[in-house]
C-alpha cells in the first residue's frame, strides 16, 4: 500500500475567500463576491393543510422569482442540555408530590438519553448569493447594489412563506458561519 505525502494546509488557505469586506460581503476572487443571509424558519408540520399549500405556493413564486444562483447552507450545533437539566434537578428537590417527582426524574432520562445520542441539535439556515463583477468598469456599488436587490427579492418571497430573513454583515459572525 502507497501512502502519499499529503501537504497540510490551513483553512484560510483552502477557502477561496480573499477579503471579508465592511458591509458583510464576501470578496472571493477578482470578480465574484457572495453575501450570506440567515433564514429564520417557520415549523411547516405544525401548520394546516390549507397554510401547507399556501406556504408551497409561496415557495413555489420564489423559486421562479429568483432567477439567480442560491446555494443554501445547513449547520447543524449538538446542544448543551446540561442546564437544563440541571435547573429540573433543582426543582425535582422543591416538589412534594413523588408522582411528579418520578415523571421530572423520567424527563431527565429522556433529555440525557437524546443528548447522548446527537439528536439534540440546533439547525441554522443560510442561503448564499453571489454576484460577478464581469465587465471591468463595475464598480464595487455595482455588485452591492446587485446583492442588495437580490436580498430584497428573497426576503420579500421568503417572508410570504413565513421565514424572516436576516442578512450579515458581521465579520466575526461570517468566519464563525
Amino acid at each position: 500500500m502507497e501512502v502519499r505525502n499529503i501537504k497540510n494546509i490551513s483553512v484560510q488557505q483552502w477557502l477561496p475567500i480573499e477579503e471579508i469586506l465592511e458591509n458583510g460581503i464576501i470578496k472571493i476572487n477578482k470578480n465574484k463576491y457572495i453575501k450570506i443571509l440567515k433564514i429564520i424558519p417557520i415549523n411547516y408540520n405544525l401548520k394546516s393543510d390549507l397554510e401547507k399549500k399556501t406556504i408551497l405556493n409561496s415557495y413555489k413564486i420564489f423559486l421562479k422569482t429568483c432567477n439567480f444562483n442560491i446555494q443554501i447552507l445547513i449547520q447543524s450545533d449538538k446542544e448543551d442540555l446540561s442546564k437544563h437539566i440541571s435547573n429540573i434537578q433543582k426543582n425535582i428537590q422543591k416538589k412534594e408530590n413523588k408522582y411528579l417527582k418520578e415523571i421530572s426524574e423520567n424527563y431527565i432520562k429522556f433529555i440525557q438519553k437524546l443528548n447522548n445520542s446527537k439528536n439534540s441539535s440546533s439547525k441554522n439556515f443560510y442561503l448564499v448569493i453571489s454576484s460577478e463583477n464581469i465587465e471591468k468598469n463595475n464598480s464595487i456599488e455595482y455588485i452591492q447594489n446587485d446583492l442588495k436587490e437580490k436580498y430584497f427579492k428573497i426576503k420579500e418571497c421568503l417572508f410570504r412563506c413565513g421565514n424572516s430573513v436576516i442578512e450579515i454583515n458581521k465579520k466575526e459572525e461570517i468566519k464563525n458561519i
